[in-house]
C-alpha cells in the first residue's frame, strides 16, 4: 500500500528542509511526498526543490493546501503532515500494519513537543488523552486517512480554523480513528508563545465554541489575536 505525504506550507523556508530530508528513505522505498504551498514570500518552494514528488501551489489555507494535495495524490493512504513536525523511526510501516490489523479508514498518532519542562509533558498526555476519548484528531498529531474514505465525506470542509477536527467529526460516522501510541515530534512553538496551560485552555475554548455553532471565522480571528506575541490579554 502506497502512502502519499501532504504537507502544506506557509513561509516554513527556515525548517521545511529537515522535514523534507527524513522523509528521503520513504520516497526511496516508493511512498510519495507533496508539498503544497499557500503562498510563501521566503524560499519554502527552493528549499523543497529535489526534496518532493510533487510541488504545488495554492490558496493560503491549511484545508485549501491540503485538498488540492490529496487530489493530486496517487497513494492509497492519505497522510497530512505539518511542517514543523518530526516522523518517528517506523511511523510509516507502523501506521499502514495498524490500518490492515484494525481493519480502519483513518487514525493518528500520539505527539511529543520538542521543549522541556514538565508542562510540555502535561500537555502531550493531555493532548493524546482529550484525542483517546474524543475520537478527534487535529494536524499536528500526523492525521492519515484511506484515499476512499478522504473523498467519501468530502475532504477538509473549507474553514479557516478546525478543519482537522471538522474533518474528524465527518470521519467518525465512518468508524472509529486508529490511535497509535508511536508519537510524531513537533514544534512547541504555539505554546511557548503564550505558555502551554493558557494555549490548551484558548484551543479547548475554541472547539467548544466550534462544538456549540461557532462562526469559524470569528474563532479563526479569535485564535489569531490571542496568539499574537504582541497581544496581551
Amino acid at each position: 500500500m502506497i502512502l502519499s505525504l501532504i504537507i502544506p506550507t506557509l513561509d516554513e523556508g527556515a525548517i521545511i528542509r529537515t522535514l523534507l530530508e527524513s522523509l528521503q528513505p520513504l520516497r526511496a522505498s516508493g511512498h510519495q511526498v507533496i508539498l503544497v504551498d499557500g503562498g510563501s514570500g521566503d524560499d519554502t518552494l527552493g528549499q523543497a526543490r529535489g526534496l518532493v514528488d510533487l510541488a504545488l501551489t495554492a490558496p493560503a489555507g491549511r484545508a485549501s493546501q491540503m485538498n488540492i494535495g490529496a487530489e493530486a495524490a496517487a497513494g492509497e493512504v492519505l497522510w497530512f503532515v505539518h511542517a514543523d513536525s518530526l516522523l518517528p523511526s517506523g511511523a510509516a510501516q507502523t501506521l499502514l500494519d495498524g490500518l490492515a490489523r484494525r481493519q480502519r479508514l483513518w487514525g493518528r498518532f500520539d505527539v511529543s513537543l520538542d521543549a522541556r519542562g514538565l508542562l510540555f509533558r502535561l500537555t502531550e498526555v493531555l493532548i493524546s488523552w482529550r484525542s483517546r476519548l474524543t475520537g478527534i484528531a487535529t494536524g499536528d498529531q500526523g492525521l492519515f486517512v484511506r484515499r476512499g474514505a478522504f473523498f467519501e465525506v468530502g475532504g477538509f470542509p473549507p474553514l479557516p480554523l478546525m478543519e482537522d477536527v471538522a474533518l474528524s467529526r465527518h470521519l467518525k460516522r465512518l468508524g472509529r480513528p486508529l490511535a497509535l501510541r508511536l508519537r510524531i515530534r513537533t514544534s512547541a512553538r504555539r505554546w511557548e508563545q503564550r505558555g502551554p496551560l493558557r494555549t490548551i485552555l484558548l484551543m479547548w475554548r475554541l472547539r467548544l465554541a466550534f462544538f456549540l455553532g461557532a462562526d469559524p471565522t470569528k474563532l479563526a480571528e479569535s485564535y489569531v489575536r490571542c496568539s499574537s506575541p504582541t497581544q496581551e490579554s
